[in-house]
């Protein structure tokens, strides 16, 4: 399988639903590198137009890749090792392209339903084992991904739904929950 994760800052909308670009979060770059390494992911790509928020990402990364950190820690480096910056998700997709010969199949997140272009869990498992296309699954910062992102998306993934009524997980929860729902292994599950 040819897994790509993109971790989205704009466009984002913020809470009065205002289309923004939002900041990168180190707390976000290490966790969802470290999920992309253990879910096998080829890239996680970090999206944003902003220079000095891709300087920040470019910093972090030289730091665990070829700095310090990465005499200090070899698994952070190995997982840090996979983010690249991006300014759009276009270009994103545009690396993917070149890499893998053919347009991956996008996926989008979204922590409201999808009416029409939803896809459950167990469709979107199926279309990951048996597709054979690279697959990128884009994730929103801030208050999600705007309408127009999700709709040029292939599917958009059904939300994670807890027990509760309560949806406002971190996007790192999320994105370790999705990507264990979708690639994770299966005959392990507990419960």
């Amino acid at each position: 399988m040819h897994l790509y994760i993109g971790l989205v800052h704009y466009p984002v909308y913020n809470k009065n639903s205002d289309i923004i670009a939002s900041a990168v979060t180190t707390l976000d770059l290490h966790d969802i590198s470290r999920v992309a390494r253990t879910y096998d992911a080829k890239k996680f790509f970090v999206v944003t137009p902003l220079e000095d928020q891709q300087e920040l990402v470019g910093r972090v990364k030289k730091h665990w890749v070829e700095g310090h950190g990465a005499r200090y820690n070899e698994h952070r480096k190995s997982a840090i090792e996979l983010v690249s910056v991006t300014p759009s998700v276009e270009a994103a997709k545009t690396v993917i392209s070149e890499s893998e010969g053919e347009d991956p199949l996008v996926i989008a997140t979204d922590a409201s339903k999808t009416e029409g272009r939803a896809i459950s869990y167990e469709k979107a498992r199926e279309l990951l084992q048996k597709s054979g296309r690279a697959v990128f699954i884009i994730f929103g910062t801030a208050w999600g991904l705007d309408r127009d992102t999700i709709s040029r998306a292939d599917y958009s993934l059904d939300p994670v739904y807890g027990k509760t009524d309560y949806n406002h997980l971190s996007v790192r929860a999320a994105a370790a929950i999705i990507m264990d729902r979708l690639v994770g292994r299966e005959n392990e599950v507990v419960g």
